[in-house]
């Protein structure tokens, strides 16, 4: 944002303030507008990953997306810098008028106005007015301002006489909030919640972050939503670790000539790009027909890459062993396996479903805005992407690039033992656990308007020893527990863990995390023996979703005594937790990949 106006971090325009998002401001209340309003992209630090673009065009069927990260803060406190846009949402405000609550009654009232009703001070009646907190939307990402005469009046005669917001009480819920005019009518804000009833009338397919010209169709009925709550936004994030394996080697040609390349359909446009004598060199070790084809593949978004989570286990698993100390030729990704010596104890027993630990003294990770939802959040499925027919919200009317930040930092890899994840999964109590797990995700699923796969049972094991892992590692690498996020994998009958910490505001760290992978049996054991007991058992281990009030669906034995973790670290929003799959607990001795914790 513009100085004066508020400021962002960068990641956070990623992750929590895109377009689209609601905001409060110091002095106003916005929603961020969409690309269209940000500087050009020639003012913008281009981030190139050839591999995430790939993605994104899949995703989105944008040709040739380009990444840009969005402006930097100014480097003094003084200096003019360069911000995104926003617009003033929402446009009706309660006026902060002086108490008229009584002696004999709870009850203050406060008046309604529109934006036009106010002066040039941004008043009314000489009164300071601060945004309404009520907005209304609808799961395809729309957001108005409630029709306040229409709510009140039920629909009927629109009175143009003075509104006001009583709250009988001092609780601010809504059974609390009456909404009157002058005229006698009178509405409990509450019935706006029942979206049954339709109170707030079907959607109008308002896109404010787009412009006054930005309507859709939209059958929906309106939902109540407050500004500042967690569901008003969930930013669809998509990223990728950068690999040394960047596809072949016509592909990386075509992608460095993208900009030249875009132009050649046929033959002889092919034969005029290359008389460009950088081009001529580039092309000179394939034939015309391979870049052809590589050109058509790339621009339609056709590949023979792999999924975004199996080209990067690949990578990891081949790793060469060492402790790291070799000069890495590659900037952006260095890993080495970590000798057995330096990290298993002899005669341990605790780690013996694991194969390997691997450092990762660099990582540089790519992440990039692609939409967003509101109301409900679409989860990733266990490869790390989105479902193909997500109805998410655009952040730009004609979107030709996407905002991303890139982070640089470290990690540790745990590779589980393939022949001991098999015999796991081959005893009776696991499959009869992993079913019962299933059958709380399909009554989940019931309730949903989408259809997502059950992930499995190695994929809920690894998820929460990863968990479990990250609450030990915190204590001792430097960083908290909310830096250090996480990377399931359960690719091609492999299966790990990465455990890694970032930023977009430096070149690295400073190997606190990467060094701990020398002590891993010692946060293994530590992290075993905290999953063993939580301090709700029983009532935690033998959580039953069907079973109570609760319904938590996705849950086995986990909760926020346990298993749960900051949601910026977790991939899965804190779903598909189970501790019976990881070690014994009451009640379930026998499903656990660690009986010996």
């Amino acid at each position: 944002m513009s100085r004066g106006h508020g400021q962002l971090r960068q990641s956070q325009v990623i992750t929590t303030y895109g377009p689209g998002a609601l905001i409060d401001l110091p002095n106003h209340a916005a929603i961020v507008a969409g690309l269209e309003t940000w500087p050009s992209t020639d003012k913008l630090d281009e981030i190139e990953e050839p591999r995430l673009s790939r993605l994104l065009q899949a995703i989105t069927e944008v040709p040739s997306p380009r990444m840009y990260a969005p402006p930097p803060q100014p480097s003094e406190p003084w200096a003019a810098g360069i911000g995104i846009g926003g617009w003033t949402f929402p446009e009706w405000f309660v006026v902060q008028e002086s108490d008229t609550t009584t002696e004999t009654s709870d009850r203050r009232s406060r008046r309604l106005v529109h934006r036009k009703a106010l002066d040039e001070r941004n008043r009314f009646d000489g009164l300071p007015v601060v945004p309404t907190r009520f907005v209304r939307a609808c799961p395809l990402g729309h957001v108005d301002d409630l029709d306040w005469v229409g709510f009140v009046h039920r629909g009927g005669e629109r009175c143009p006489r003075q509104l006001s917001l009583v709250e009988r009480g001092t609780s601010g819920d809504l059974s609390d909030l009456v909404v009157r005019c002058e005229c006698g009518q009178s509405r409990r804000l509450y019935e706006a919640a029942e979206i049954d009833q339709r109170a707030l009338g079907t959607c109008r397919g308002k896109r404010p972050w787009l412009g006054l010209d930005a309507d859709e169709e939209c059958n929906h009925p309106s939902r109540l939503l407050i500004r500042t709550a967690s569901n008003a936004y969930f930013s669809q994030v998509v990223s990728v670790l950068s690999l040394p394996d960047r596809g072949s080697a016509i592909e990386r040609v075509v992608y460095e000539l993208r900009a030249d390349l875009a132009i050649v359909d046929s033959q002889i446009e092919l034969e005029f790009i290359k008389k460009k004598p950088h081009i001529t060199e580039k092309l000179e070790p394939f034939s015309d027909d391979e870049v052809l084809k590589a050109i058509e593949e790339y621009k339609e978004g056709r590949t023979t890459e792999r999924s975004v989570k199996e080209a990067e286990i690949d990578a990891l698993l081949a790793a060469q062993e060492g402790y790291g100390e070799d000069v890495p030729v590659d900037p952006d990704f260095h890993a080495r396996r970590l000798p057995d010596s330096a990290w298993r104890k002899e005669g341990s027993s605790v780690s013996g479903g694991i194969e390997s630990v691997i450092q990762l003294h660099r990582l540089r990770e790519v992440l990039a805005l692609v939409g967003f939802t509101r109301l409900e959040a679409e989860a990733r499925d266990i490869h790390g992407q989105y479902s193909s027919d997500v109805e998410r919200a655009d952040i730009a009317l004609e979107p030709r690039w996407f905002p991303a930040v890139e982070n640089r930092g470290e990690g540790i890899f745990v590779h589980l033992k393939r022949t001991e994840v098999e015999a796991w999964l081959a005893r009776p109590a696991v499959a009869q656990r992993i079913d019962a797990l299933r059958l709380q995700h399909e009554a989940w699923q019931r309730e949903r308007r989408r259809q997502s796969p059950f992930p499995g049972g190695p994929y809920i094991m690894l998820h929460t020893l990863a968990h479990l892992l990250i609450g030990s590692l915190s204590m001792r690498c430097g960083y908290p527990a909310s830096s250090i996020r996480e990377r399931v994998y359960v690719e091609n009958g492999e299966h790990g863990i990465l455990l890694y910490t970032g930023t977009p505001d430096a070149e690295g760290t400073l190997g606190g995390l990467v060094q701990q992978a020398r002590h891993l049996e010692e946060h293994l054991s530590y992290a075993l023996e905290s999953g063993l007991l939580c301090s709700n058992d029983p009532i935690c281990a033998q959580h039953a979703a069907s079973e109570g009030f609760e319904q938590r669906w996705l849950h086995g034995a986990a909760c926020h005594g346990c298993a749960l973790i900051a949601e910026t670290s977790c991939e899965m929003r804190n779903d598909y937790l189970d501790r019976a799959l990881v070690v014994p607990v009451l009640g379930l001795p026998d499903a656990a990949y660690f009986l010996e914790p």
